[in-house]
């Protein structure tokens, strides 16, 4: 889509102005922009100006500007406002502030201006579906459905992988392409018998924390460590309740008992929500590493789920509140549209999701983003 938007304003248009939209500029130049002087070799001449978010495009003696901008936020808005654009490529439109897509659309007021979009599916309540997809006909857009058995880059081999990675709600909208509510049992691939262990295999030094701090709500501790055959496991839990033992404990308390916990093993860092900040201070004055949790509910969700199914995320049989709350994470079926787990039964559920998205996936990105020729 990148490569047909580009194509076409250089065709139609000289001397004009456009708008590249991601979520972030970071991803924009990730998924799309740092390829189309591949993409566009031999046929365009590509000058990118960082510091201003410019791309200058020449061809056929013709020359535009393709402006970057981010849509995080409902605050994005008024960055892209004031400017006259001869079109608009939003890449991932779904996961974009409605402001902020509608401010970029009133900027199209070049004749012959058009807007192209892409997405994965969300929620059938989401607005761009209803607004866009749901009305293709009447605001006389070209409505392309897509499989992953379109993209012909994946081999039959590696579009099965993708395939079992994801389930329920993930599977239908990332591999069928379709725009479905999310309901019922949020992790229904776990699978006890597949996923807890009764015996641990031998574990590498080290460990990491992740943390559930509560005040009413319960408190969680997850001690994690990875094997030798390089799965992951959460070998032992902490779990109070002050509602339930009728005794709240201060932050004194979870502190001897996160020590007691610990067993004298040192983690490599403790994972806690940056909002626990009282908590925080006092495990910073008593030594321990601190790293805030990644606390993205949905991303997050996805990445634990991906786990769960290669079966590279285990569980001792010791972590029974961990066990019990798998069944009973589900989705909220408020009516409102938006994909959120209820709140309840998910303590051990948030301390799952810090550890995967804080720890696992930033390794992985530090993996990808690895210097030339190593």
């Amino acid at each position: 889509m990148a490569l047909g938007f580009v194509l076409w304003s250089m065709e139609r248009f000289d001397r004009q102005r456009f708008a590249l939209c991601g979520k972030t500029i970071e991803s924009l130049r990730r998924n799309v922009t740092g390829l189309l002087p591949q993409w566009l070799e031999g046929i365009c001449r590509i000058e990118e100006r960082r510091s201003e978010n410019r791309i200058t495009i020449r061809m056929k003696g013709r020359e535009n500007d393709f402006y970057l901008f981010g849509g995080k936020d409902e605050g994005s808005y008024a960055l892209i406002q004031g400017m006259t654009l001869a079109g608009v490529l939003f890449d991932e439109v779904a996961l974009m502030p409605r402001s902020f897509v509608e401010q970029a659309l009133a900027r199209c007021s070049v004749e012959g201006s058009k807007f192209f979009f892409n997405c994965n599916p969300e929620s059938p309540e989401h607005w761009f579906y209803k607004h866009w997809v749901l009305r293709a006909e009447e605001r006389n857009l070209l409505y392309l459905h897509f499989t992953m058995a379109d993209n012909p880059a994946l081999s039959p081999a590696i579009r099965g992988r993708y395939e079992r990675l994801y389930s329920g709600v993930f599977y239908q909208r990332y591999v069928q392409g379709l725009w479905v509510a999310a309901e019922g049992q949020i992790y229904d691939m776990f699978d006890p018998k597949r996923h807890m262990v009764s015996e641990l295999p031998e574990l590498l030094d080290g460990g990491w924390v992740s943390v559930d701090y509560g005040t009413q709500n319960p408190t969680v501790f997850l001690l994690w460590r990875q094997g030798r055959d390089k799965k992951w496991y959460c070998v032992r839990e902490y779990y109070w309740s002050g509602r339930e033992q009728m005794r709240q404990k201060t932050d004194g308390e979870y502190a001897d008992d996160l020590e007691r916990f610990l067993d004298g093993l040192r983690p490599r860092a403790i994972i806690v929500d940056p909002s626990a900040a009282s908590f925080i201070a006092l495990l910073r004055q008593r030594g321990y590493a601190i790293q805030g949790a990644d606390n993205q509910v949905l991303t997050g969700i996805r990445r634990v789920g991906q786990l769960l199914q290669e079966e590279r995320l285990l569980f001792s049989r010791e972590c029974k509140h961990t066990r019990s709350e798998f069944s009973a994470y589900v989705w909220d079926e408020d009516g409102t549209g938006q994909d959120r787990p209820v709140k309840e039964n998910d303590h051990c559920m948030d301390a799952v999701r810090y550890f995967v998205s804080t720890v696992l996936q930033r390794s992985q990105a530090r993996v990808k983003k690895r210097p030339k020729g190593v």
